[in-house]
């Protein structure tokens, strides 16, 4: 009963946007409300796929829209990873429109899905985003987060592939963002990277350097806030302090927030707090 609702609910919506798009023909007239789009495709693969939040009010002139890429190693996870803090990232981003994106996941067994197919997913995804954007009434000016391999791509599609989407800023959580040194973490990273780049870092020296964010590091980068507790065991804290050093080098627009005991996922309260910041943030550097 719940997936007939959600059907019926992604069809009307479909249909209420579809009836919008047109404004010459169509003007809108009064406040939109606030809808929910479920399960939709940004490709022809059975995981390129995205939900999106439209908020009430929305206009192009003022609704962002903030894509939030999911975590998992980049062979686990799924969209519904953003369900889970949606209310109180939505409380700090109360006029954005928020997309949650899949990607294809990179599969052991086979092989299927090596990098960059991740990083490709993305590429799709903001720019079948960025084009519908009128439809939604929304903004065309688009902020990537994410989170673990989310945050990965997140900051790997801002910094090296920024043209695409015209990105203007960043939001990472405990992101790997040099995979070289991230490789010599510890024998799950040297399997795990391994496969999903076909080899190690001297073997493939161009694929590691080519898919780590550091590797694009400038001072022109877009404005970039990340986070990352002290005591996480899976991606090590270290990961974003070498990344810090890069963008105080080069004098870069940036904000990097060592959490104490927080481990690889926070509590509700330290998320709670990283959104609030991270919408500090952009309302500093976004005017």
């Amino acid at each position: 009963m719940r997936l007939f609702q959600r059907i019926i609910l992604t069809l009307f919506a479909s249909l209420y946007l579809w009836s919008c798009s047109d404004t010459a023909e169509n003007p809108i007239e009064g406040e939109l409300p606030a809808v929910d789009i479920f399960d939709q495709s940004y490709g022809t693969l059975p995981n390129q796929l995205f939900d999106i939040f439209l908020p009430q009010g929305r206009s192009i002139e003022s609704t962002p829209l903030l894509i939030y890429i999911h975590g998992g190693g980049w062979i686990d996870g799924s969209k519904e990873e953003f369900l889970q803090f949606r209310k109180i990232f939505q409380k700090e981003f109360p006029d954005y429109a928020i997309a949650a994106i899949n990607y294809r996941l990179f599969n052991f067994l086979t092989g299927a899905n090596r990098f960059p197919t991740q990083e490709n997913d993305v590429i799709a995804a903001v720019r079948f985003l960025q084009a519908k954007t009128a439809d939604w009434n929304i903004s065309d000016q688009i902020i990537l987060a994410g989170a673990s391999a989310g945050g990965h791509l997140a900051l790997l599609h801002a910094y090296k592939h920024q043209p695409i989407g015209n990105i203007k800023a960043v939001i990472a959580l405990f992101p790997p963002t040099d995979l070289v040194s991230f490789h010599s973490f510890n024998l799950i990273t040297q399997l795990g990277l391994n496969g999903l780049l076909n080899g190690n870092p001297q073997d493939q020296a161009f694929a590691y350097m080519d898919s780590s964010p550091s590797s694009f590091v400038r001072a022109a980068v877009v404005p970039t806030i990340f986070f990352h507790g002290t005591i996480d065991i899976v991606v090590p804290v270290w990961q974003s302090d070498i990344f810090a050093e890069k963008l105080e080098g080069v004098s870069a627009r940036y904000e990097y927030k060592r959490i104490e005991n927080q481990g690889h996922g926070f509590t509700e309260e330290t998320y709670a707090q990283a959104f609030k910041d991270a919408a500090v943030f952009l309302e500093k550097n976004l005017k």
